[in-house]
């Protein structure tokens, strides 16, 4: 035998041996790998099938409970004034008030605190039943019933609110006492205009509902005083319908509770309304919005003259309208409640106002305004002018033109 060829021989064999070695490592390695993922699809199978059909235990919720929310939401004066549009002191002492005058109670299925953040939760942002039972985990049946028994208490508290402070009118607004204004509207006690709310309502009154605007609304007449409080309002009116007619049914329908001027005082209306003993009109077919002046010359002549100081007061209630809406959106477009219910949103919305108003607390939306007297929130900026008044020149009382006139030549002196 030779003894190379024998030795060349078993490298052969060894070699061919350890590649069938090598062959068998790789297949069981793959089929280890094949083993180790079908296990892992296996058992993330068995897992959904245990959680989806063999565990019957209700899931715990993570979040926050509506109470816990709403504690938590009261103790962050940043979130508390976006999601309830008030100051916590302020929400402490108007849940007081309806607790103790208004019937607000609390209930074992929500406290009465919760039930006061629902409802302004859902008026201010605004946000549906629906959102609301997701948010405080209640039914939407318990949602709409807590909704309903605040706007309830609320509504009660409107006829309190929404008057006139005096009745008499015996005290000349600081505003009024500015050397431009006084004395010739040292007798003013406040604006009165009507204002257009968004509203749902069923198709076949769709075309009364349909103003000029071009969209279903209310027409909702309201006067305020100089501090931007509402002092007066009737809601209910079709979009279609004309100022002059809601206010001449708010005179006969409300008379009682109508703020009627004191002899020798007046309110200003704008140009839909006509020149009347109580109700000082500005001069029609001449420029009038403060805005039209800031954006042109200075007014000239006498009438001018006299629109530019009326409009600058009577945006008061533009001003108020626009705090109303800015802070209460659910005004600026009312789901479709029945009509009643939509009349007490609205009321209820105002009350609300005047309680912020007169708590004398800073508010940042009433801020705005005090700190400039020609601010008009942008909500209203764009739908506050009037096109296309109805002339009412025949309807004009002589001496109430005459009174127009006098103060009118009073002021264009000044003016030079």
């Amino acid at each position: 035998m030779n003894p190379s060829s024998s030795g060349e021989d078993d490298e052969s064999v060894e070699t061919s041996s350890s590649s069938d070695d090598d062959a068998i490592k790789r297949k069981a390695l793959s089929q280890l790998d094949f083993v180790q993922q079908f296990g892992a699809v296996a058992c993330m199978f068995g897992m959904f099938y245990e959680s989806a059909f063999m565990n019957k235990t209700k899931k715990l919720k993570t979040g926050l409970s509506g109470y816990e929310w709403v504690m938590t939401t009261l103790n962050d004066p940043t979130e508390c004034y976006n999601m309830f549009r008030m100051s916590r002191e302020l929400f402490l002492r108007l849940h007081d008030v309806l607790l103790s005058s208004y019937g607000l109670k609390s209930s074992k299925k929500m406290s009465s605190v919760e039930s006061l953040a629902l409802f302004l939760w859902i008026v201010g942002a605004p946000q549906s039943l629906r959102q609301g039972a997701n948010r405080f985990e209640r039914s939407i049946e318990t949602i709409s019933r807590k909704f309903e028994q605040v706007l309830d208490a609320v509504y009660r508290l409107s006829s309190d609110l929404v008057k006139p402070l005096d009745r008499q009118f015996r005290t000349v607004h600081p505003r009024l006492r500015n050397p431009s204004f006084s004395p010739h509207f040292d007798n003013c006690i406040g604006a009165m205009d009507g204002t257009h709310i968004k509203v749902v309502v069923p198709s076949s009154k769709l075309l009364q509902y349909v103003g000029r605007h071009g969209y279903s609304s209310q027409n909702v007449l309201a006067i305020c005083d100089f501090d931007m409080r509402f002092t007066f309002a009737v809601a209910g009116w079709p979009g279609s319908t004309h100022d002059m007619r809601v206010f001449n049914d708010a005179i006969n329908k409300y008379g009682d509770k109508f703020p009627h001027p004191p002899q020798g005082k007046f309110y200003l209306v704008d140009s839909g309304y006509p020149n009347r003993p109580g109700y000082l009109a500005p001069y029609k077919g001449t420029k009038y919005h403060v805005p039209e002046f800031q954006q042109g010359p200075r007014p000239r002549g006498k009438k001018e003259v006299f629109n530019y100081f009326h409009s600058s007061l009577r945006n008061v209630i533009e001003r108020a309208f626009g705090i109303l809406k800015m802070k209460w959106r659910i005004l600026l477009d009312l789901p479709g409640y029945p009509l009643r219910k939509q009349n007490k949103i609205i009321h209820s919305c105002m009350a609300v106002h005047n309680f912020i108003r007169e708590s004398k607390m800073r508010d940042q939306d009433f801020d705005m305004c005090d700190q400039d007297e020609e601010y008009i929130p942008m909500i209203m900026a764009s739908s506050s002018r009037r096109s296309g008044a109805i002339n009412h020149l025949g309807d004009e009382d002589v001496d109430m033109n005459a009174f127009r006139d006098s103060i009118a030549n009073a002021l264009f002196p000044n003016d030079e």
